[in-house]
């Protein structure tokens, strides 16, 4: 045996005894075995907000990385849209360290958004923690979504009418860009099972006070979801609907990748070139996923535009009026019976101030 795996096998067997609940040790091999497929012993960071979920997320990926020696870079956003939330940072920094756990505060220092809240928090969440790991040479990230988060994104595009591509809502792994990936090993974990972990280990953790107001949809499906759990509902179902939903969604996509080859062509690494025989020779689905990724590739965000938006674009491009529009950073123009979409000159710039250390 060689002395690297050695190393490993001692490693393991001495964190095996960290755990003394055999349930928590069945929940970290399943941590593990998916984020190993990937990772194995690169570098890596994780996105903390003080939840239960992205808590139980640091104590795992401590372990894992006593276990294969990566280096992890914990991250917590300060988005500074509430008067608390440096105090909060600070508070989640204070419960990693009291268990060893070194961690780095991104601070928002750019635009605090008034409309569509959580949106721009995601976005400024993605934004922040993706410049980080570009600077840090980082292709990795593990978040906490779980499987409550990800039943609840089902309801939520079912109420704004999405179609295929949103309702199969998140995968296991997904591409942010070409130099990150992010990983979500806890999509078959029930919140409830990373409430046990934390308090478990941590003894405690951040409760977000917006997870209470209902002016946020999310908010209101949860009051749903419970209600309907009273009635019967089987949240299982719904889990494997979901599962059954990413299967088409991938047999889908096999068919848009090869649409993409035969009607796109990028011309640079801000503009590309889509013939309109896409719009004569496809099945809607495929143009609309075949325009959605067009769209995200040119302007570099990871969400494409609302789907509505986007079908309201391709609508008016079939009509032969269309001669050019702006959407999600683009801009959209028809030349010579070729869509161009290229990257709008006028970009945010994405400002963050990482905390000293």
């Amino acid at each position: 045996m060689k002395r690297k795996n050695l190393i490993v096998r001692k490693k393991a067997k001495k964190n095996k005894s960290l755990f003394k609940d055999s349930k928590i040790l069945n929940f970290y091999k399943t941590f593990k075995s998916i984020i190993f497929k990937d990772i194995k012993e690169k570098n890596f960071a994780l996105a903390v907000s003080g939840g239960s979920d992205s808590l139980s997320l640091a104590y795992f990926s401590k372990i894992y990385s006593s276990e294969f020696g990566n280096k992890i870079h914990v991250l917590i956003v300060d988005h500074n849209l509430r008067k608390e939330s440096k105090k909060e940072a600070l508070k989640v920094k204070k419960i990693l360290k009291k268990k060893q756990i070194k961690s780095t505060i991104l601070s928002w220092k750019g635009k605090i958004p008034k409309k569509n809240i959580q949106k721009n928090a995601r976005d400024i969440r993605y934004l922040l923690i993706s410049n980080y790991c570009s600077q840090k040479n980082i292709k990795y990230l593990i978040t906490a979504h779980h499987g409550d988060d990800q039943i609840e994104n089902f309801f939520i595009r079912l109420l704004r009418g999405s179609g295929l591509t949103g309702l199969s809502s998140m995968t296991r792994s997904v591409k942010y860009s070409d130099k990150l990936k992010i990983l979500r090993p806890f999509l078959n974990f029930k919140k409830a099972d990373l409430n046990y972990v934390t308090l478990n280990y941590f003894k405690t953790y951040i409760k977000d006070p917006s997870n209470e107001d209902d002016k946020f949809l999310r908010v209101r499906v949860r009051k749903y979801r419970k209600e309907m759990e009273k009635e019967g509902l089987d949240t299982r179902k719904i889990v494997k609907t979901v599962d059954n939903l990413v299967s088409a969604n991938q047999a889908l996509n096999f068919y848009k990748n090869k649409a993409l080859y035969k009607h796109t062509s990028f011309v640079s690494k801000n503009r590309c070139l889509i013939n309109k025989q896409l719009f004569l020779e496809e099945a809607g689905e495929i143009i609309f996923k075949s325009f959605s990724d067009s769209l995200s590739l040119v302007s570099g965000t990871y969400y494409p535009p609302r789907s509505k938006k986007i079908l309201n674009l391709i609508n008016r491009i079939k009509k032969s009026k269309f001669t050019k529009s702006t959407l999600g950073g683009c801009l959209v123009e028809e030349k010579d019976n070729l869509i161009s979409i290229s990257k709008e000159l006028k970009i945010r710039k994405i400002q963050y101030q990482p905390e000293k250390q």
